[in-house]
């Protein structure tokens, strides 16, 4: 049975804008750890790039993954997602986007204790994730394969 009624559109659209500033910061971030890795660990520039990603994840990342699920589960809710297979598909792989950004918030914290784990060509690599996972949720919602 709807619920959201009338608001179900600006639910809707509140959904698809957070989903733009979600991924729009998902792309952002490794490109900032690529260029981090490329200051010396403890110098002004590395302190900057710390403070770029803190303000990353905590102005637009964090509160659009949150908003992202709120309002996606909503519509979820609303259009009874769970009989179609088109949703489980897109279900898995926003849940990969959802531990992709755990693992951005993780590596954030281990540059700024001065870790550099991957490789600039690894990170180059791992930003090529959501691209991937954008266009596997764009077609299983738009042309439902299943």
């Amino acid at each position: 049975m709807p619920y959201l009624g009338a608001a179900y559109l600006w639910v809707k659209a509140a959904h698809v804008i957070f989903v733009i500033f979600l991924m729009a910061g998902l792309f952002m971030m490794p490109r900032f750890f690529v260029y981090h890795h490329q200051c010396a660990v403890g110098s002004d520039e590395d302190r900057k790039w710390i403070d770029r990603e803190q303000r990353l994840l905590k102005i637009i990342l964090n509160p659009s993954l949150i908003l992202v699920w709120v309002f996606g589960l909503m519509l979820m809710v609303e259009i009874g997602a769970w009989q179609f297979g088109w949703f489980h598909l897109k279900l898995l792989f926003v849940l990969g986007l959802s531990a992709y950004h755990g693992w951005i918030a993780g590596y954030a914290k281990k540059l700024a204790k001065g870790l550099r784990p991957l490789s600039e060509k690894k990170l180059r690599l791992i930003n090529e994730v959501p691209g991937i996972a954008a266009a596997v949720i764009v077609v299983a919602v738009i042309v439902k394969p299943f």
